[in-house]
Order: structure tokens, then C-alpha cells, then sequence
């Protein structure tokens, strides 16, 4: 499947950890395959990231965290650490609502990060993020919004972006 609109310099990285039972399908793909299908949809290098030992197979090679710890930062560390570019889309598996619009609204909003207001995740990281997100994975603060304290965020109303999925449906969503 060709790309649609991709955007030039960013690195999609896919977080693949936690619990198997978060692997479910939608219109029968299973969530994995379709936020990897996204993320090339819209950039130009994809990364997963994840715990190598860990569930079932991946919609591509799986780059370990390299750490035992067990929280959104630390993927999102290393997919900035391994990322070729300078701006980075970072999507767990379980958002299934996510479309490329909105992967398109963070990246172009990014100062150090970009966040909707429904959480730090989805969002875009840049590469001036990383030393305070390594500092504070280091520090043992594992919550990724208490890591972005000294950074510059931009958050976005994730209720006002129209939200529609790969294939043009509307999803409703409140903020």
C-alpha cells in the first residue's frame, strides 16, 4: 500500500508493551497492525517499540527498550534514542479512534512535545525532550506527564479535531 500525505523528517514509533489482552482487532486488524499502518500512512520511517520476550508477534521488527522497567516512558526514550529524525509521533497500540489528521495536528503543533488533552499519549516528541525524559526514567518518575514538567508542551483540544479513521468514518469523541 502506497503512503498518503506523509510528512518529511518523522519518525512514527509505535509502543508496543503491556498486557496482550490490549491487542484486540477492529474491522478485523488487529490494533497493532493498524496504528503501524497509521504511522506509515503519515511518516517516513516507523520504529516499534517494546519488550522483546514479551506477547505475541508485531507488525514488524521489535526494538527492545532495553530496560525492565515498565511504563510508557521508557519506550518513548528509546524510539527517541534509535529515531533517525528530529521530531518523533510516539502511538501506543490501544487507540484505535486515532487518525492520521490528528497525527498531522501534533506534529505540526510540536514545540519540545505536542499532546492532546486526553493524555500524553498519542503525541510528538522531539529530540530536545530527550535529556529531561531520560533524567527523569533514570530518577525513577515513571509517569510520562510528570516528565514533561520542564519542557515546552504544546496540548492540543483533542474534542475539537475531527476524528475520522483510516477509512473516512466519523468517530465521536467528547473531550
Amino acid at each position: 500500500m502506497e503512503r498518503r500525505d506523509s510528512l518529511t523528517g518523522i519518525t512514527g514509533v509505535l509502543l508496543v508493551g503491556g498486557a496482550t489482552r490490549r491487542f484486540g482487532r477492529v474491522a478485523g486488524q488487529t490494533l497493532a497492525a493498524r496504528a503501524w499502518r497509521l504511522l506509515g500512512d503519515v511518516c517516513d520511517e516507523r520504529i516499534a517499540i517494546g519488550k522483546v520476550g514479551d506477547g505475541p508477534a508485531r507488525p514488524s521488527a521489535l526494538l527492545d527498550d532495553g530496560t525492565t522497567t515498565r511504563a510508557a516512558l521508557a519506550g518513548v526514550v528509546a524510539g527517541l534514542q534509535v529515531a533517525r529524525t528530529e521530531l518523533c509521533l510516539v502511538v501506543p497500540v490501544d487507540v484505535p479512534s486515532l487518525s492520521a489528521d490528528t497525527l498531522r495536528a501534533l506534529a505540526g503543533s510540536c514545540a519540545d512535545v505536542a499532546i492532546l488533552d486526553s493524555g500524553p499519549l498519542p503525541g510528538a516528541f522531539r529530540k530536545s525532550a530527550l535529556p529531561a525524559l531520560e533524567q527523569s526514567l533514570a530518577g525513577g518518575q515513571l509517569r510520562l506527564r510528570d516528565a514533561l514538567a520542564e519542557l515546552d508542551v504544546v496540548t492540543l483540544p483533542f474534542g475539537e479535531l475531527d476524528i475520522r479513521d483510516s477509512y473516512g468514518a466519523a468517530t465521536v469523541m467528547s473531550a
